[in-house]
Parts: C-alpha cells; sequence; structure tokens
C-alpha cells in the first residue's frame, strides 16, 4: 500500500440490527464486498476488533474448540492462538499483539470498522525515477540470499554466504559461487546483513573477508537480538559496523540510498530492505514472514524473496506417534504449496516489474543428513514464477550463479535478449565438493567443551528453551558427533518432569522421538546465555 499521508479506510460496516446482534464473546463477520474477514470480541464492557489474519503466515482464524472460556481463536495453518479479549497471542506464549481496528459509531447507531494508515517511511522525501543507461544498474546472483548490486559507481552487496556451513554442518551451498566472489566482496562499497542466522550471517565468509579488509562498511537493522551479538567470541575482526533506525533513508551518495524494515513477525530479529537509485526501487524482502508488518512499497522495478521453504526440522527429525514417512511427506507437500501460494499473492498485490526468487538455494549435503536432504523437500523457483504468471504481467527471473539482470535494458524492454546476462556454457552451476572437514574440524573441537562433561546437559538447555506441555523421548543422532555419543544419555521430557534413560526403551514407544543433532549450538547457548532459537 502507497500512501504520503495519514488515511483512515472503512473496513467493514455494521447496521445498527447487526450490532445488536452480536453476542457476548468472539463473532466472526465476512465483508462480502472485499472478501476479508474480521474478528469482534464483545463482553460487558468494551468491544474490540481486528483483521482475521494470522500475523504468522496470513492463515484464517477458527474458534478454538480447546477454550471453554470463549476468548481464544485458532489459525488453520499452525495452530497459533490469538486471546482476541487482550489481542495477544498465546500460542506461541509471550510472542506478539494482534493489531486492533478502530471502532466509531455511525449517526445511525451502526458501527464501522476502520483502520488507521500511517504514511509510508519511504514516501519520504520522493524521487521520481530517472532514465537508467543500460550497464548502469546490474545485478549479480552470487548464490543463495547473496546478490551483488552495481549501482551507478558503488557497490552493495548482500547477505554473503559463499562458503563453509550454515547451522552448524546442517546447510551447504546447493550453488557454486563465481570464482571470485571473495575479490568482489572486498570491491563493495557496503554489506547488508539481514539478520542473524548463519546462512545470511555467514562467519566463515566474513572471516575471509575481515581477513582483506576489515575496515568494509557492513549496515545492520537495530534489532532487539542484534546481528552481530556473538562478534566478539567469533574471532572476526569487523571493524565497521553500522546499526541503523528502522523506516529512515540512509543516504549513500546523491543518487543512492536505502532503508531497512523491520518483520511484522519477528521485529526482534529479522529485516528487509529497500534500496533507491536515481528514484528506482529495489525491494528485498528475505525470510521475512510478514516484511514490515505487510506495509511495503507497489510496483517497485526488482522484488527479490525466498521461496524454498524447508528451514524447519520439523518433521523430518521426529518419529513415533503420527510421525509416519506418510504423513511426513503429505504435510511437507502441504507447507511447500502453502508458501508457493502466499509468496504468489504477496507478489500480485505488490505488482513488482520484475520478481527473483532466491534465498532457497540450499543443501543438506553431509552424508550424516542424507535422510534429511531426501525428506525435505524444497519448492521450486520456477513453479512460484509460473504461480506468478497466472494472475500478472511481473516478469520473473531465475538466476545463476554469476548471472547478471541489467534493469535499465530490463524496464525499457522485458524481451531483450540482453537483458540477462547468463554464465557461460560450461559454467559449474552446482556444487558436488564441499570440504567438510575443513569446517567439521571446528565443529567438533567444541564438543570438548565443559557442558558436555555433565550428564545434566540436555534437561538443562531444554528447560532454558521454556520446552514443556509435550512428552517428548530425545536420543542422539544415528551417526554421533566424535567424542560426544558416550556423553549422551537418551531421556525423556513429560511436562515439567525430566526422566532419566531407565525408562527410555519403553517410553519411546509411546511418546514423539525427536533426533538430536546439533550439540555445538547448545554449547554456545548456554555458554553464551543468549538465544537462537527456542524449542515450541
Amino acid at each position: 500500500m502507497d500512501s504520503k499521508e495519514q488515511s483512515a479506510e472503512i473496513l467493514l460496516s455494521l447496521t445498527p440490527l447487526e450490532v445488536v446482534g452480536l453476542k457476548q464473546g468472539i463473532n466472526f463477520r465476512r465483508n462480502k464486498s472485499s472478501g476479508k474477514n474480521y474478528i469482534l470480541y464483545k463482553d460487558q464492557n468494551c468491544l474490540r476488533a481486528c483483521k482475521n489474519v494470522c500475523k504468522h503466515q496470513g492463515g484464517l482464524f477458527i474458534k478454538d474448540i480447546e477454550d471453554l472460556d470463549g476468548r481464544s481463536v485458532r489459525c488453520t495453518k499452525h495452530n497459533w492462538k490469538l486471546d482476541v479479549s487482550t489481542m495477544k497471542y498465546i500460542n506461541p506464549p509471550g510472542s506478539f499483539c494482534q493489531d486492533e481496528l478502530v471502532i466509531e459509531m455511525d449517526e445511525n447507531n451502526g458501527l464501522l470498522l476502520m483502520e488507521l494508515n500511517p504514511p509510508n517511511p519511504w514516501d519520504v522525501d520522493p524521487c521520481c525515477p530517472e532514465d537508467l543507461a543500460f550497464g548502469e544498474v546490474q545485478v549479480t546472483y552470487l548464490t543463495h540470499a547473496c546478490m551483488d548490486l552495481k549501482l551507478g559507481d558503488k557497490k552493495m552487496i548482500f547477505d554473503p554466504w559463499l562458503t563453509g556451513p550454515a547451522f552448524a554442518r546442517g546447510w551447504w551451498l546447493l550453488h557454486e559461487p563465481p570464482s571470485d566472489w571473495l575479490e568482489r566482496l572486498c570491491q563493495a562499497d557496503l554489506i547488508y546483513i539481514s539478520h542473524m542466522h548463519s546462512d545470511h550471517l555467514s562467519y566463515p565468509t566474513l572471516k575471509k573477508l575481515a581477513d582483506r579488509r576489515p575496515n568494509i562498511p557492513i549496515y545492520v537493522g537495530n534489532t532487539e537480538r542484534p546481528v552481530f551479538w556473538n562478534l566478539r567470541q567469533s574471532g572476526v575482526p569487523l571493524t565497521n559496523i553500522h546499526v541503523v533506525p528502522f523506516g529512515i533513508w540512509q543516504k549513500v551518495d546523491q543518487n543512492l540510498r536505502f532503508m531497512i524494515l523491520m518483520d511484522g513477525v519477528h521485529p526482534e530479529m529479522d529485516t528487509c530492505i529497500i534500496v533507491e537509485y536515481k528514484g528506482h526501487k529495489i525491494l528485498n524482502t528475505v525470510d521475512c514472514t510478514q516484511p514490515n508488518g505487510g506495509r511495503l512499497p507497489e510496483k517497485v522495478d526488482l522484488m527479490m524473496s525466498d521461496f524454498a521453504g524447508g528451514a524447519s526440522g520439523f518433521p523430518m527429525t521426529f518419529s513415533g506417534g503420527k510421525f509416519t514417512e506418510e504423513w511426513k511427506a503429505q504435510f511437507i507437500i502441504t507447507e511447500r504449496k502453502k508458501l508457493l501460494n502466499y509468496k504468489a499473492q504477496l507478489v500480485k498485490d505488490l505488482q513488482p516489474r520484475i520478481f527473483c526468487p532466491f534465498a532457497g538455494y540450499f543443501v543438506e549435503s553431509h552424508p550424516s543428513d542424507k535422510y534429511i536432504k531426501e525428506t525435505n523437500i524444497k519448492n521450486d523457483p520456477n513453479e512460484l514464477n509460473n504461480l506468478i504468471k497466472k494472475s500478472s504481467n511481473v516478469s520473473t527471473w531465475t538466476p545463476k550463479p554469476g548471472a547478471v539482470l541489467d534493469l535499465g535494458r530490463m524496464l525499457k524492454d522485458p524481451l531483450d535478449s540482453k537483458s540477462i546476462i547468463n554464465p557461460p556454457v560450461g559454467t559449474k552451476i552446482y556444487k558436488d565438493s564441499w570440504d567438510f572437514e575443513q569446517y567439521l574440524k571446528t565443529l567438533n573441537d567444541a564438543i570438548e567443551d565443559e557442558i558436555f562433561l555433565h550428564p545434566s546437559w540436555i534437561k538443562e538447555y531444554f528447560t532454558w528453551a521454556g520446552f514443556k506441555n509435550y512428552n517428548l523421548v530425545i536420543r542422539p543422532c544415528p551417526v554421533a558427533w566424535r567424542g560426544l555419543s558416550s556423553r549422551i544419555s537418551p531421556s525423556d521430557f513429560l511436562g515439567s518432569a525430566f526422566l532419566l534413560p531407565g525408562l527410555f526403551s519403553a517410553l519411546e514407544r509411546r511418546h514423539v522421538c525427536m533426533s538430536l543433532f546439533v550439540p555445538v549450538t547448545v554449547s554456545q547457548n548456554l555458554k553464551n546465555g543468549r538465544e537462537l532459537h527456542r524449542v515450541r
């Protein structure tokens, strides 16, 4: 939605008769003209209203049959729960608040549900688009979420993960980056890193960069969980990190500026970015679930977004009970389809001139993760592009490593064969070697940490992480981390009780099981007292 001034939009009108018909508790209503759904909550003291849209991934709320008080609703996508009497989410607990609508009475004693829309920050000090010379703005795909932007005489790079693993040894690069990737990094005028996840904040990559140019300017958003919270412990000597406020243009030169925006679902961690050059906007939503709370510029020149899914270990690492191979396969297919439809709808709503699916090119290539790789099916970017083309005239670009998009050419003529230059025939596209041992030595060395000498370390981790209200058997993965197998005792976490190994064999048959793959992350969490992920 584009707006330069604050506005009030009427979303739903209720006649006086409909107002009288509102029952105590939860009321579901639909605007037949727009097809949008809303929730009203009525008690003796007040009337509250919100959109019937889950903040997580836009799912529809329905009545929560487990709620005997009649105050909560449940999302049909991932079972998130909202207490409509307080407008706070109760699953996950302590997470978010739902945005409330303004309720006003009209002259006939009917009700109006209204949304107040503040001005959009990107409309501050607007710039009219200027003609772009061919070659003036070029976007080069390197790998995963890493893009190299030539913007006039400046170079900007997004999220450089170009070597080594992410998430301990869980993810490896699918695409082979161009051989000159380190030179490209060193020559950049600035780097944007969206968030702390290691497929975006890659310390193996940044170590190589810092060895050559430690003072390169790096920009991150002012998130509650700092992107570089672990910089000192990492040993990477970067010295020129800029933490910038959200929603404010950062001027690079007279033609180039950028603005970092927070995610609506994970504002404490995730960010996205708008880059503007001579009035032409590039929107990179990265991994944001609901970038900027859903308020984004329309008709940008280029939009980039993730597409693949498969970032979670659920349900691959779970077994027992309902977690059969058939159930897992169907669940994964359903979830990937939901993500594709959500992304296609977002592109349809925003109508960018060009859309590029990226930030999903990873693979579980370590031999120990063969089962995960085979089970954890990812979305095909071309399938998303085909969905987009069915309902819009948006041009799409599925990039190959080293491929270059000339924005000026593409905007002038999307059919110009020179607007996208692919790497030469014979260029290696997919990686087939990852040099595992070089990186796994660092991870294996962490197993010698003192925390793993204590039999209670698993209990301490799951207690710290807030795990409760489920029965969970934890077992070591089939291929044990070197030196760790003797220090893992299979344990069962029942509600708030932690039962010891003697019950494991019997309980494994009756409770959900989860394999424990990444002890090094546990070690870092417990030693540093910082939260990377909480177990739900």
